[in-house]
Parts: C-alpha cells; structure tokens; sequence
C-alpha cells in the first residue's frame, strides 16, 4: 500500500509538470508581437505640392516602430530625398517613427510628387508592416487620372490587394490585406500637368567615377584651363626665364692663352664655369676648384703609396708662400675649409668641418655668379621660389580637386591646377636667367670646351706646356675631359724621358708622369665622392 501510493504521488507530480510546461510551451511565439489590426490612411496633396498624411491606426501591443523610406536612389548622380515633418500622435528620429499606442497619427511629407511629361505623379509609401488590413484614400488638388498600388518590397511590382477611384475622380481609394514585416504599400496617384508644380527634393550622391565625369562641358573647360594655366607658365618662362639675347656673341673656337700664357676668356676660373653653364653649384665644381688651387700654387697634391688592396688617398699639403688673400670668396672657404688651421691633410680624412664649411662654398659659388653681373639673382633662390610656388599650387589644386569632387562632377578642372601647378614646379628649375653679359661669358666659355675637348697642343713652346697645360686640367675636369688632358699633361718632357712629378702633383716613388693620366682620374673621381658625402652638393 505505501508502496502504490508513492507510486500514485510520483504520478500525480510528473504529470503536474507535464502539464505546466505544455501550457508554457503552448502560448503561441506571436502573442507579444506588435501588430496594426486596422489602419486606415488619408492622404491629402495639397497645392503647394505638401502630402498631408492623418493615419488612424489600432495596435495589438505596442509600441510600434516603423522605419519610413526617406531617401531612394534617383539616377547615377542624385539620391530622391523626402522630407517628413510636423509628426504628431507619435515621435520620429529622422528615419524611424515610434507610434506607442493605437490612435491618430499625423504628418507631412515634401518631394513625393514627380512632374512627367503629360502630368504629375503621387508616389508615397504609405503604409509600412505588419498591418492585417489596410486602406488608404487620397484627394489632391485635380481629378486622378490614373492610380496604382504595390505590396511587398520597397520595390516591389506585386499589385496590392485593391484601388480604385470614385466617381468624381478626386478620390482614390487603397486597400491590402495582410502586410508582412519589412512589407510596404506603396500608392501612385497621376495627376494633371502644373497641379501642383512641385518636384523631386534632389541631393548629390558622393561617387568617384562621377566626381570625375568627362563630356564636353568638362572636357571643354580642362582643356582650356589646361592651356591658359599652362600656357602661363610657358608665358612666365618665355619673359623670366630664357637668358637675355646677345647680338654677335662669339662662338667657335676660343683658344685658352696669348703668347703662350694662360688666358681663359673673361679669367672665368674652373668653379664659376660650372656653375654658369648649368647654374648649379656642382659636385665637380668643388672638385675641379680644388685642382684648380693646386695648378695655381696655393696647394700641392701627394699621392700616397699603397699595397695591391688598399684605397687609394692623397695628401693635400698647404703651400706657405701662396697669396691667400686674393683667393675669391668661394676659393678662400673651400681653402679655409680643407686645411682649416693645419698644414697638410689626407683626403680621406675630409669630413668633419670640411663638411661643414661646403655650405658656405656653395653659398660663395652662388653669390659669385651675382657679384660678376652673369645672372641678376641667385640661382638657387629663384629656383626655390618659383618650385615654392608651383607646389603651393599643385596643394591648392589637390584641395580643389577634392571640393570639386565631394560637391560637384567638375573635378577634372582641379587636375589642371594640380598639374600647372607641377609644371612650375619642374619648370623652376630653368628659371634662373643669365644677364647680356653672363649670356656672352657662356658663349665664350663654350667656345673655350670646344677647344679643351679637342686635345690640340698646338705651337706652344715646350718650355711652357707643363704650366699651360696643367692649367688646362681644371677646366678638362669640369668639361668632363680630363682624361683627354691628363695625357697630354703626361706625354709633356723636353728630354725624352717622362719627368717624375709635377710642380703641383707629387707621386709616390717609383711613380712617373705616365701614370698621370689614371692618377688623376683616380683623383677627380675620389675627390667628387667625399664631397658628394656631404650631400650638399648636386652630385654629377
């Protein structure tokens, strides 16, 4: 007996269980689910092209939240915009309405209305789900000529479940039964031409490829952009940037010495040729400037001996009696730079304030130019001037060409300013202009290469060729010949045997004037990397 009552206790409970779990499980998953039982919509399009909406809606719970279809895609450059405002019996964010109980709700609605070629058109969506029944009427300011009705998708074509229009013709009249969530009734009313004037509330979509639209407008207006910005420059360059013209300046030929004595044209020296030709205070300015104060006597060059695998180096040694004083700014700081308080110093020792003192070398060799009449500015300020301005305006051309883009599809225009812009920047770089004189100090000194890159000895006494000719070097060196003159140099000597040094160029022992030529080479190339090492000088 105890035993068949536990088991009628235990029976009793399970099924108690069963069954409060059957009853929790049975409450079908929709009971909370907010719902619009009824909602009947009138619409009214006014004259002035305002769609008034009064909706009249009974909800299963609540709140319900509905997310109005505010902005929709026009055409490949423009989103169609509708503005909803003056909501009341429910509050709106912008993009979701929040309606918390059955009732009336009321709001306006600006660009629904879309003039066609024979009419205008209603389109509104007027009713968003889940609703169970559905109905809409609309009056407007003329007869409608045509309606229709869609249900489902935002873009649906599905016909909704009924419309018509009263016999009038000044209502129409909507009806669909059962709209789904994310389900939306969308009505088109046709109306006649200029009933209410309104049209589309347009705003620009932002895309690349259209910001950059090419078609004849704005091909058109870059090409001529194109040519007046452009043709600025060239204008700028024509005016500011070509050297002065010289009537009869001499070309050809010019022969480096009178009487057997050096005489470049104009006593131009090997740096300042340099920095004429190509209006740059070179590397190999430097350099031949340094091989220039040796053939001059103001230093001696002693080549170091070395074994099979060492680097090659030289020693350059301060010579007490030269004339330091008449020295030329740029020569003096290069001067002052290499020795610098001491007597003699190996070339691969050149750093430190060497280094340092080629900034003001480079600044003499500028100022230089300036001082002899042969250009009206310095070189290098106009050409960081004029790179100065092209950048600006190639920056001022990149922000127009990004407001151009985000606001308009004229951003092509803003590529001819960019572009202008590194036009005159590249193009700064020939600004520098020669004066009449420097313009005739060029063609001479050209005259002057022409006869260096010949090689001719011509008739000069033997006795005087080793100084004539190392006077030569430096000049070789800037015109890229010297291994032309170096050979020359070497193959000098009035005994048939080849002399074992230089005045100014000393060898190690065992060493000749026909190693000369690969010496100097060796030297000028050497020389040119410790002051490229520097980096402030253009390199060859």
């Amino acid at each position: 007996m105890v035993n068949l009552a536990r088991r009628l206790g235990l029976s009793v409970l399970l099924t108690a269980l069963a069954l409060l779990t059957a009853g929790a499980v049975g409450v079908p998953a929709h009971a909370d689910r907010v719902t619009a039982t009824r909602d009947d919509v009138t619409m009214e399009l006014r004259k002035d092209g305002v769609l008034h909406v009064a909706e009249k809606i009974t909800l299963s719970g609540g709140p319900l939240r509905r997310t109005l279809l505010t902005r929709t895609r026009y055409d490949n450059g423009n989103d169609r915009v509708y503005r909803v405002s003056n909501v009341r019996g429910a509050t709106f964010d912008g993009t979701t309405m929040t309606i918390s109980g059955s009732g009336t709700v009321e709001y306006d609605v600006r660009g629904a209305v879309t003039p066609l070629s024979g009419g205008e058109e209603l389109r509104w969506y007027a009713v968003a789900g889940p609703a169970e029944h559905v109905t809409v009427t609309v009056s407007g300011p003329g007869r409608a000529e045509n309606i229709s009705c869609f249900a489902g998708e935002p873009a649906s074509a599905i016909g909704c479940t009924g419309a018509s229009i009263d016999e009038t013709g000044a209502t129409a009249m909507f009806e669909q039964q059962g709209l789904r969530d994310g389900e939306t009734l969308t009505i088109v009313v046709g109306y006649p031409k200029g009933a209410t004037g309104a049209a589309p509330i347009l705003d620009r979509r932002f895309e690349l490829a259209n910001a950059f639209t090419l078609n004849m407008v704005t091909g058109g207006a870059l090409a001529l952009l194109l040519l007046l910005l452009c043709g600025g420059v060239g204008l700028l360059y024509w005016t500011r940037g070509r050297d002065a013209r010289v009537v009869g300046a001499q070309s050809g030929v010019v022969v480096g010495h009178q009487n057997g004595q050096f005489a470049p044209p104009h006593d131009v020296r090997p740096g300042q040729i340099g920095t004429l030709i190509d209006e740059q205070a070179d590397v190999i300015d430097v350099t031949a400037t340094i091989v220039d104060l040796a053939v001059r006597g103001y230093l001696r060059i002693d080549e170091q001996p070395r074994q099979a695998y060492d680097a090659p180096d030289w020693l350059l040694v301060r010579m007490p009696s030269a004339p330091v004083a008449s020295l030329l700014p740029y020569e003096r700081a290069l001067y002052d730079s290499v020795f610098e308080g001491r007597d003699a110093v190996l070339l691969s020792q050149l750093h430190g304030s060497f280094t340092a003192g080629l900034s003001k070398v480079r600044h003499e060799l500028y100022r230089d130019v300036v001082t002899q009449g042969w250009f009206a500015r310095r070189p290098d300020s106009v050409r960081t001037h004029w790179t100065t301005v092209g950048v600006i305006a190639a920056v001022l051309g990149v922000v127009a060409t990004v407001a151009l883009a985000w606001l308009t599809t004229y951003a092509l225009l803003g590529l001819a300013l960019i572009i202008a812009g590194a036009a005159l920047a590249v193009g700064g770089q020939y600004m520098p202009a020669k004066t009449a004189r420097g313009a005739t100090v060029l063609a001479q000194t050209l005259g002057f290469r022409e006869h260096l890159v010949s090689g001719e000895i011509g008739d000069i006494p033997p006795a005087q060729r080793i100084e004539l000719f190392s006077r030569y070097l430096p000049y070789a060196v800037v015109f890229d010949s010297v291994d032309r003159w170096a050979r020359v140099v070497a193959s000098i000597h009035g005994d048939g045997r080849p002399a074992d040094n230089l005045y100014w160029y000393q060898g190690p022992a065992e060493w000749d004037l026909s190693k000369f030529a690969d010496s100097m080479r060796t030297f000028t190339t050497t020389t040119s990397g410790a002051i490229s090492a520097a980096r402030l000088f253009r390199s060859f």
